[in-house]
């Protein structure tokens, strides 16, 4: 089965999972994924995630980030939103990187230099697609 927007499937997994207080959540893998997944981790939003390597196609599985006791458990992750999407693509320059909750979120963007956050893009002076926003 073909998909027309991995990334928007791969963030809807994780709001179901989140919803549902899932601890983990799977999907097919891609390199645009792992690399989203990478600086999820890298920001703190997820615990960790690893490659499984299995038949027809590998699988990405991803460790959610929970918080609090029995009676307050709720996600790191309180909002996902897929920014540019394959009908629309939306590329930014350095000076046009959006701010996520004024800096309290992450917005990922690919770059010619690789996937990295909002704040990195701005530092290293480079602009590129706005892949998704997470807070």
């Amino acid at each position: 089965m073909s998909m027309s927007d991995p990334i928007a499937d791969m963030l809807t997994r994780m709001r179901n999972a989140l919803m549902r207080q899932h601890p983990t959540v799977a999907m097919p893998h891609s390199k645009a994924k792992e690399a989203i997944a990478k600086v999820m981790k890298d920001e703190g939003y997820i615990e960790d995630y690893k490659v499984m390597p299995e038949k027809p196609q590998p699988v990405l599985q991803i460790t959610l980030k929970y918080t609090g006791d029995r009676r307050n458990y709720r996600s790191i992750i309180t909002g996902l939103e897929r920014v540019s999407k394959p009908g629309r693509r939306i590329y930014v320059g350095k000076d046009d990187i959006p701010w996520v909750l004024s800096g309290m979120g992450t917005a990922i963007v690919t770059t010619s230099k690789g996937v990295m956050t909002g704040q990195q893009a701005r530092r290293l002076g480079v602009g590129g697609e706005v892949l998704c926003k997470i807070w």
